[in-house]
Order: C-alpha cells, then sequence, then structure tokens
C-alpha cells in the first residue's frame, strides 16, 4: 500500500478550512481555557477527518472524469496509485472511526453535526453538485456546519454577525472556485464537470458584485457590535486587504479556486492573515 498516495487522498492541505472551528473560541475569549481547548482540538481532528471521508468519496464518484482533467489526472484514484476497492474499505473505517470518537469522547450534538455535514455532502456527491447555485449554497452550508460544531463542543455561543461572515465568505469562495474551473478547464469544463454548463464568468462576477461587498459590511458590523468595537474596527483595513488581494490572484494568476494554494502560494495574503490574526488576539485577550 502506497501510505504517501493514501495521505494524500486525504487531501491534508485542504484542512485548513477546519479552522473555522475555533471561531467560537476564539472570538468569545476562551481560547485559553484549557478545558474548552481541549474540546475544540478534538472537533477539529475529527471534522479534518469528516471532511476527508467527503473527498474520498467524491473522488471514487468522480474517479473517470477526473482522469480527463490536467491536475486532477494525477490524484491517487485516477492515476492507479490507490485502487477503488482500498479507498472504500480506507472511507468506511474513517466514517466509523469519527463517529465512535465524536459520541464517546464530545456529544451527541457534535455527533449530529458531523453526520449532517456527511449526508449533506453525499448528497451534494451524488445529486446536488449538478443544480446550479445549489451547489456552491451546500459548500456554504459545510461551513457554517464547522462553525456551529465548534460552538456545541466548547458551548460557547457565536455572534450572529460571525455566522453571516463565514456565509459570505464561504460563498465568495466557492465562486471563486467555479470561476477557476471555467478558466483553467475552457470549453473542456462542461465534460470534467456538468455543472459548469449552467455558469460563466460574467454571471459568477455579477453573483461576487453582491457577495463581495457583504462580506465587509458584515464584517464592520460585527466590529461595531462587539464589546471591544473601539478597537475591532482597526482590523478592517486586513479584511478589506485580503479581499482585494484574493480578487487580484483569481484575475492575474489563477489560482483563487484553491483556497490552500492562496495561504501557501502567496506571502502578502498569508502576512495579512497572520497580521489580521495578532491584532484580534492582542485586542480581545490584552484588552487594546
Amino acid at each position: 500500500m502506497d501510505i504517501k498516495a493514501i495521505v494524500k487522498l486525504l487531501r491534508p492541505k485542504q484542512w485548513i478550512k477546519n479552522f473555522f472551528i475555533f471561531a467560537a473560541i476564539v472570538f468569545s475569549g476562551n481560547f485559553f481555557n484549557t478545558h474548552i481547548l481541549y474540546a475544540n482540538v478534538l472537533t477539529f481532528i475529527l471534522f479534518c477527518f469528516t471532511s476527508s471521508s467527503i473527498y474520498v468519496l467524491n473522488d471514487i464518484v468522480d474517479i473517470e472524469k477526473d482522469r480527463c482533467h490536467p491536475d486532477k489526472k494525477n490524484r491517487p484514484l485516477p492515476s492507479g496509485r490507490v485502487s477503488k476497492k482500498q479507498a472504500i474499505i480506507l472511507d468506511f473505517f474513517i466514517v466509523c472511526a469519527v463517529l465512535f470518537f465524536s459520541y464517546m469522547y464530545l456529544s451527541i450534538k457534535v455527533s449530529a453535526i458531523l453526520i449532517s455535514y456527511m449526508l449533506i455532502n453525499v448528497a451534494y456527491c451524488f445529486k446536488l453538485k449538478n443544480i446550479v447555485i445549489i451547489d456552491v449554497m451546500v459548500i456554504t452550508f459545510g461551513f457554517v456546519l464547522r462553525v456551529e460544531s465548534g460552538s456545541l463542543a466548547t458551548g460557547v455561543q457565536v455572534s450572529s454577525w460571525l455566522f453571516l461572515c463565514t456565509i459570505l465568505l464561504s460563498l465568495f469562495l466557492a465562486l471563486n472556485k467555479r470561476k477557476s474551473e471555467i478558466i483553467t478547464l475552457k470549453d473542456k469544463s462542461g465534460s470534467h464537470r456538468k455543472i459548469l454548463e449552467e455558469y460563466s464568468v460574467g454571471m459568477i462576477d455579477k453573483m461576487l458584485t453582491i457577495v463581495t461587498p457583504s462580506i465587509l459590511m458584515a464584517y464592520c458590523l460585527y466590529t461595531f457590535s462587539s464589546v471591544q468595537s473601539k478597537t475591532m474596527i482597526f482590523t478592517i483595513p486586513f479584511i478589506l486587504y485580503g479581499i482585494f488581494r484574493y480578487e487580484y490572484l483569481m484575475d492575474k494568476k489563477n489560482i483563487g479556486g484553491k483556497p490552500e494554494d492562496v495561504f501557501g502560494k502567496d506571502k502578502p495574503f498569508l502576512i495579512n492573515i497572520v497580521m489580521w490574526g495578532i491584532s484580534i488576539l492582542a485586542i480581545i485577550y490584552f484588552k487594546l
């Protein structure tokens, strides 16, 4: 068995999306509460493997289409480094392990969130990914479940404005992913992913003109309504720069289709995120 191929099949690079799980504990000022942090970290780990189980399932379903994709043909399943049978067994084992540990060490509510994530994404793999607009909304719902799982695991409430920010930001990422696929695949986009026939770059750009300013507005309203509103407003420029930089990378380099690539390959974007994180921690935990 090719261990490196198995690890790649799980797509650990995409686990970065699961950091949304820490939203509740970070923004509530409870990050240094070790008991709560333990539950949050465990939830993060279980959600990573939950999302990996969906990635494996998606690769199993799309194995033939991926062989026609310029990049995806090199993935473990389409390339033959991992057999379809091995992938099915691995997926079954992951799902069983996730449900066992979530029920035993967290709560039935967290287990319910994980099950909901699995079910909605199974529906996505087989049907919903071929329904225009619904496909990107399902991706968005997945991020909402991430935030909610962190909230339920720790017993910490999340601001309604932060939930709205999560919805809009994930929709922004999903739309840019579709845009990137259309640009990359060009005339072959429909043969690789049927739903891409229903989209166009112009249509997605019109959607982004609604979503993009809404992200900034929702974040501004969150800062205005927060306990530390007088200083939280100084974090707004980081969000504004992040949005502009992401759009620049999409337009000039077409790497916005994979958020993990943006974090890993673009230093200005990464530095901006780190500075935003430091400023949030300084304001919330050191009362600046």
